[in-house]
Protein backbone atom coordinates (compact mmCIF):
# COMPACT_ATOMS: atom_id res chain seq x y z
CA UNK A 1 0.00 0.00 0.00
CA UNK A 2 1.14 3.78 -0.51
CA UNK A 3 2.26 5.52 2.69
CA UNK A 4 0.82 9.54 2.48
CA UNK A 5 0.66 9.83 6.11
CA UNK A 6 2.65 8.24 9.19
CA UNK A 7 2.26 8.85 12.91
CA UNK A 8 5.67 8.77 15.33
CA UNK A 9 4.65 7.98 18.88
CA UNK A 10 7.30 10.43 20.31
CA UNK A 11 7.61 14.46 20.48
CA UNK A 12 8.56 16.44 17.16
CA UNK A 13 12.05 16.24 16.85
CA UNK A 14 13.56 20.06 17.90
CA UNK A 15 15.00 22.11 15.51
CA UNK A 16 15.36 22.55 11.97
CA UNK A 17 17.24 19.04 11.12
CA UNK A 18 15.51 15.42 11.20
CA UNK A 19 15.52 12.44 9.09
CA UNK A 20 11.82 12.48 9.65
CA UNK A 21 11.92 16.05 7.84
CA UNK A 22 13.79 14.94 5.23
CA UNK A 23 11.64 11.49 4.61
CA UNK A 24 8.30 13.31 4.80
CA UNK A 25 10.18 16.12 1.76
CA UNK A 26 11.27 13.62 -0.71
CA UNK A 27 8.38 11.40 -0.60
CA UNK A 28 5.43 13.74 0.18
CA UNK A 29 4.27 12.49 3.02
CA UNK A 30 2.45 13.86 6.11
CA UNK A 31 4.46 12.67 9.40
CA UNK A 32 2.85 13.81 12.26
CA UNK A 33 4.47 13.50 15.94
CA UNK A 34 3.02 12.46 19.25
CA UNK A 35 3.62 11.16 22.63
CA UNK A 36 1.99 8.27 23.48
CA UNK A 37 3.54 7.65 27.27
CA UNK A 38 4.71 10.59 29.60
CA UNK A 39 6.67 10.37 33.05
CA UNK A 40 5.26 11.08 36.37
CA UNK A 41 7.13 11.74 39.34
CA UNK A 42 6.30 10.18 42.69
CA UNK A 43 5.60 12.29 45.55
CA UNK A 44 7.49 12.07 48.39
CA UNK A 45 4.98 10.53 50.83
CA UNK A 46 4.68 7.45 48.31
CA UNK A 47 8.84 7.67 48.33
CA UNK A 48 8.90 7.05 51.94
CA UNK A 49 7.04 4.07 51.47
CA UNK A 50 10.11 2.35 50.01
CA UNK A 51 11.87 3.19 53.12
CA UNK A 52 15.26 4.82 51.64
CA UNK A 53 17.45 6.93 52.99
CA UNK A 54 19.19 9.41 50.70
CA UNK A 55 21.73 10.37 53.52
CA UNK A 56 22.77 6.56 53.33
CA UNK A 57 24.10 6.37 49.85
CA UNK A 58 27.21 7.77 48.54
CA UNK A 59 26.67 7.17 45.01
CA UNK A 60 24.34 7.73 42.29
CA UNK A 61 23.79 5.30 39.32
CA UNK A 62 22.03 7.82 36.41
CA UNK A 63 20.90 5.69 33.43
CA UNK A 64 18.62 8.55 31.90
CA UNK A 65 18.16 12.54 31.92
CA UNK A 66 14.86 11.66 33.12
CA UNK A 67 16.51 10.11 35.95
CA UNK A 68 18.36 12.94 37.02
CA UNK A 69 15.98 15.38 37.05
CA UNK A 70 13.69 13.20 39.94
CA UNK A 71 17.08 12.38 41.73
CA UNK A 72 17.24 15.94 42.46
CA UNK A 73 13.54 16.56 42.42
CA UNK A 74 13.19 14.17 45.41
CA UNK A 75 16.10 15.26 47.40
CA UNK A 76 14.68 18.95 47.38
CA UNK A 77 10.88 17.25 48.48
CA UNK A 78 12.81 15.36 51.61
CA UNK A 79 14.99 18.41 52.07
CA UNK A 80 18.00 16.29 51.53
CA UNK A 81 21.04 18.38 50.52
CA UNK A 82 22.85 16.70 48.17
CA UNK A 83 26.68 16.70 49.51
CA UNK A 84 29.27 17.89 47.59
CA UNK A 85 31.40 14.29 48.10
CA UNK A 86 28.30 12.35 46.01
CA UNK A 87 29.76 10.38 43.39
CA UNK A 88 27.95 10.22 40.12
CA UNK A 89 28.15 7.27 37.57
CA UNK A 90 26.19 8.03 34.19
CA UNK A 91 25.88 5.68 31.33
CA UNK A 92 26.55 7.93 28.75
CA UNK A 93 28.67 11.30 28.66
CA UNK A 94 25.69 13.24 27.15
CA UNK A 95 23.39 12.19 30.55
CA UNK A 96 26.85 13.47 33.04
CA UNK A 97 26.73 16.46 31.03
CA UNK A 98 23.41 17.24 31.41
CA UNK A 99 24.24 17.35 35.03
CA UNK A 100 25.28 20.98 35.12
CA UNK A 101 21.94 21.61 35.57
CA UNK A 102 22.47 20.70 39.45
CA UNK A 103 25.91 21.10 40.16
CA UNK A 104 29.19 22.72 39.27
CA UNK A 105 30.15 19.97 36.76
CA UNK A 106 34.35 20.20 37.07
CA UNK A 107 34.38 20.13 41.12
CA UNK A 108 31.56 16.71 41.15
CA UNK A 109 33.27 13.29 40.93
CA UNK A 110 31.91 12.47 37.67
CA UNK A 111 32.14 9.02 35.76
CA UNK A 112 30.58 8.20 32.50
CA UNK A 113 30.11 4.71 30.21
CA UNK A 114 29.63 5.01 26.40
CA UNK A 115 26.07 4.05 26.43
CA UNK A 116 25.06 1.36 28.36
CA UNK A 117 25.04 -0.28 31.52
CA UNK A 118 27.69 -2.36 30.66
CA UNK A 119 30.35 -0.17 29.29
CA UNK A 120 30.13 1.55 33.09
CA UNK A 121 30.64 -2.01 35.14
CA UNK A 122 34.52 -1.64 35.30
CA UNK A 123 34.12 1.96 36.52
CA UNK A 124 31.86 0.64 39.26
CA UNK A 125 33.93 -1.86 40.50
CA UNK A 126 36.93 0.20 41.09
CA UNK A 127 34.38 1.82 43.21
CA UNK A 128 33.10 -0.86 45.35
CA UNK A 129 33.18 -0.16 48.31
CA UNK A 130 30.27 3.27 47.76
CA UNK A 131 26.73 2.65 48.28
CA UNK A 132 24.78 3.04 44.97
CA UNK A 133 21.40 4.36 44.72
CA UNK A 134 19.50 3.47 41.10
CA UNK A 135 17.17 6.04 40.60
CA UNK A 136 14.46 4.71 37.92
CA UNK A 137 10.94 3.90 36.73
CA UNK A 138 8.59 1.43 37.35
CA UNK A 139 9.57 -0.35 34.42
CA UNK A 140 12.68 -0.52 34.88
CA UNK A 141 14.64 -2.94 31.86
CA UNK A 142 15.99 -5.44 33.38
CA UNK A 143 19.46 -5.70 31.71
CA UNK A 144 20.05 -2.81 34.69
CA UNK A 145 19.83 -4.67 37.47
CA UNK A 146 20.86 -7.90 36.21
CA UNK A 147 23.87 -6.54 35.17
CA UNK A 148 24.74 -4.59 38.77
CA UNK A 149 23.87 -7.63 40.46
CA UNK A 150 25.96 -10.16 38.47
CA UNK A 151 28.91 -7.83 39.19
CA UNK A 152 28.31 -7.70 42.68
CA UNK A 153 27.41 -3.54 42.86
CA UNK A 154 25.98 -2.72 46.26
CA UNK A 155 22.81 -0.47 44.71
CA UNK A 156 19.18 0.06 45.91
CA UNK A 157 16.61 0.80 43.70
CA UNK A 158 14.70 3.97 44.19
CA UNK A 159 11.19 4.14 41.77
CA UNK A 160 11.16 8.16 41.39
CA UNK A 161 8.77 8.06 38.27
CA UNK A 162 6.42 5.95 36.51
CA UNK A 163 5.91 5.86 32.52
CA UNK A 164 2.10 6.20 31.97
CA UNK A 165 -0.44 6.46 29.39
CA UNK A 166 -1.07 9.62 27.78
CA UNK A 167 -4.34 10.69 26.53
CA UNK A 168 -4.88 9.74 22.96
CA UNK A 169 -9.02 10.66 22.79
CA UNK A 170 -8.73 13.49 20.69
CA UNK A 171 -7.23 10.93 17.96
CA UNK A 172 -10.43 8.44 18.50
CA UNK A 173 -10.97 9.50 14.41
CA UNK A 174 -7.76 10.30 13.14
CA UNK A 175 -6.48 7.71 10.62
CA UNK A 176 -3.05 7.01 9.53
CA UNK A 177 -1.39 4.73 6.83
CA UNK A 178 1.97 3.50 9.99
CA UNK A 179 2.08 3.73 13.35
CA UNK A 180 5.78 4.22 14.70
CA UNK A 181 6.82 2.57 17.95
CA UNK A 182 10.14 3.03 20.32
CA UNK A 183 9.08 1.46 23.02
CA UNK A 184 6.19 -1.42 24.73
CA UNK A 185 4.68 1.29 26.61
CA UNK A 186 3.83 2.95 23.53
CA UNK A 187 1.61 -0.22 22.30
CA UNK A 188 0.23 -0.37 25.97
CA UNK A 189 -0.69 3.09 25.57
CA UNK A 190 -2.74 3.03 22.31
CA UNK A 191 -4.70 0.07 23.25
CA UNK A 192 -5.70 1.58 26.67
CA UNK A 193 -6.99 4.89 24.35
CA UNK A 194 -8.56 2.47 22.44
CA UNK A 195 -9.24 -1.36 23.96
CA UNK A 196 -11.47 -1.66 20.43
CA UNK A 197 -8.15 -1.08 18.02
CA UNK A 198 -8.59 -2.94 14.37
CA UNK A 199 -5.36 -2.73 12.66
CA UNK A 200 -6.74 -3.47 9.35
CA UNK A 201 -4.27 -1.98 6.73
CA UNK A 202 -2.47 0.26 9.08
CA UNK A 203 1.35 -0.94 9.14
CA UNK A 204 2.74 -0.93 12.68
CA UNK A 205 6.62 -0.46 12.54
CA UNK A 206 8.57 -1.21 16.04
CA UNK A 207 11.88 0.05 16.67
CA UNK A 208 14.07 -2.70 18.81
CA UNK A 209 13.40 -6.08 19.54
CA UNK A 210 11.38 -5.12 23.21
CA UNK A 211 8.76 -3.19 21.04
CA UNK A 212 8.97 -5.76 18.39
CA UNK A 213 7.80 -7.98 20.82
CA UNK A 214 5.01 -6.36 22.73
CA UNK A 215 3.89 -6.24 19.26
CA UNK A 216 3.40 -9.45 18.96
CA UNK A 217 2.43 -10.32 22.18
CA UNK A 218 -0.44 -8.01 22.02
CA UNK A 219 -1.95 -10.04 18.98
CA UNK A 220 -0.45 -6.80 16.58
CA UNK A 221 0.63 -7.53 13.26
CA UNK A 222 3.93 -6.27 13.23
CA UNK A 223 4.75 -4.95 9.86
CA UNK A 224 8.45 -3.33 10.17
CA UNK A 225 11.03 -3.78 12.25
CA UNK A 226 14.34 -2.02 12.47
CA UNK A 227 17.20 -2.09 13.17
CA UNK A 228 18.24 -3.78 10.39
CA UNK A 229 21.37 -5.10 8.58
CA UNK A 230 19.98 -2.62 5.75
CA UNK A 231 18.67 -0.06 7.70
CA UNK A 232 19.93 0.47 11.06
CA UNK A 233 17.71 3.41 11.71
CA UNK A 234 13.71 3.76 11.69
CA UNK A 235 13.71 6.61 9.37
CA UNK A 236 15.59 4.15 6.90
CA UNK A 237 13.63 1.07 7.29
CA UNK A 238 10.21 3.10 6.84
CA UNK A 239 12.39 4.65 3.64
CA UNK A 240 12.74 1.24 2.30
CA UNK A 241 9.31 0.02 2.94
CA UNK A 242 8.24 2.93 1.03
CA UNK A 243 10.05 2.65 -1.76
CA UNK A 244 9.26 -1.23 -2.25
CA UNK A 245 5.74 0.29 -1.82
CA UNK A 246 5.59 2.48 -4.71
CA UNK A 247 6.92 -0.59 -6.47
Amino acid sequence: MSIKTILVSQPKPQGKKSPYFDLADKYNIKIDFRSFIHVEGIDAQEFRTQKIDLKEHSAVILTSKTAVDHYFRIAEEMRFEVPDSMKYFCISEAIAFYLQKYVAYRKRKIFHGRQTIVDLVDTLKKHKKEQFLLPCTDILRDKIPTTLEANKINYRKAVLYRTVASDLSDLENVMYDMLVFYSPGGIESLLKNFPEFKQKETVIAAFGPTTANAIVKNKLRLDLHAPQPNAPSMTGAIENFVKNAKN
